[in-house]
């Protein structure tokens, strides 16, 4: 006999699980990554679409400072964040930006890995007109070289030291502003040079000569080899890129271009689910046509360049998806 009383119960039961799952794929990550226009950005946002078919939905934050953001990865205040292969030493190690971060080499060991991808190079950006036509011409100018918690301002100095062998503060006024400060200095003449990471042919860069001409610095050939300059492509996140000059408008720099590259990659910590950054990892490659169609850089993102500069280990639930598919893992990354 049926009875409605065993029905309720039934309809109970489901109804509490539908609303356990619904609990669960309701769940929003924090995900943390830089500013808009950035290629770090770029991908980071396209992670976190392909996350998102999956159920995995990250809350993007943009516009943060990448050192901030790994800390708070560390420890699992956000979820996801993009962050910079260098920066793992440094708080490691505790130094710099992490020296009074307490506890930050062991907070280190939290962070784990999805991907990594070559994001760009950085642009030694000067306006035709200013006086800068060469590395050496720098001498007594003003430059902007980052944001002031970042790294990029450190690496873009040293890149300058080991070139001409000036000094910030001394030999030329370094200025340290946010990105978007950064260009709006330019455009306006408030500075006269800008170094900025960003990806081959960014329509950043390529804005400054849409209503003129501008020039990108090229290593020069004799410092390439040098000991200084192999040291700093040989840092975690760094190596020598080349492109042509003519991929921007209006650039005055002929023929090709020696540039210092960077490289990201998109990190999580060890306390989210496996099952999460599973289908998260999933979603993204599964889904990479899409991806490339996202930006031109992205093209370069391919299974084969999954671990690029990633110098922490994989995290688990990524791990299961590489091994599913078939892409090998170096030994180093498994956790």
């Amino acid at each position: 006999m049926f009875h409605f009383k065993s029905l309720g119960r039934a309809i109970l039961g489901a109804t509490l699980v539908l609303a356990m799952q619904g609990a669960v794929s309701a769940q929003i990550f924090k995900g943390e990554t830089a500013g808009v226009g950035d290629p770090v950005h770029t991908m980071f946002v396209a992670f976190a679409n392909q996350a998102g078919k999956s159920g995995v939905e990250i809350q993007v934050n943009a516009g943060q400072t990448l050192t901030k953001s790994m800390l708070k990865g560390a420890k699992g205040d956000i979820d996801f964040f993009s962050t910079v292969p260098s920066l793992v030493n440094l708080m490691a190690g505790q130094k710099r930006m992490y020296e009074k971060i307490e506890g930050a080499p062991e907070l280190a060991k939290n962070i784990r890995a999805i991907l990594g991808f070559k994001a760009g190079a950085y642009h030694p950006v000067t306006l035709a007109g200013s006086g800068i036509e060469s590395w050496e011409d720098i001498k007594g100018k003003t430059v902007f070289t980052g944001p002031p918690a970042g790294s990029a301002s450190a690496t873009s100095e040293a890149l300058i030291k080991i070139i001409t062998g000036y000094v910030a503060g001394e030999d030329y006024t370094a200025v340290r502003l946010s990105w978007g400060e950064g260009y709006a200095a330019l455009a306006d003449g408030k500075i006269d040079m800008m170094v900025r990471p960003a990806e081959i042919g960014s329509a950043n860069i390529e804005r400054f000569g849409l209503s003129g001409e501008f020039r990108v610095l090229s290593i020069p050939e004799d410092k390439v080899e040098s000991e200084e300059m192999q040291a700093l492509f040989g840092r975690p996140g760094r190596g020598m890129l080349q492109f042509e000059g003519d991929v921007y408008k209006g650039q005055l720099t002929e023929g090709e271009i020696t540039a210092l590259g960077f490289t990201q990659f998109v990190g999580t910590h060890a306390g989210v689910d496996d099952d999460v950054v599973y289908e998260a990892t999933k979603a993204f490659w599964e889904n990479l046509n899409e991806v490339h169609n996202t930006a031109f850089f992205l093209k370069d993102v391919t299974k084969d360049t999954a671990f690029t500069s990633v110098n922490v280990p994989l995290h688990p639930g990524a791990v299961r998806y590489y091994d599913e598919a078939g892409i090998a893992i170096p030994d180093a990354l498994r956790p």
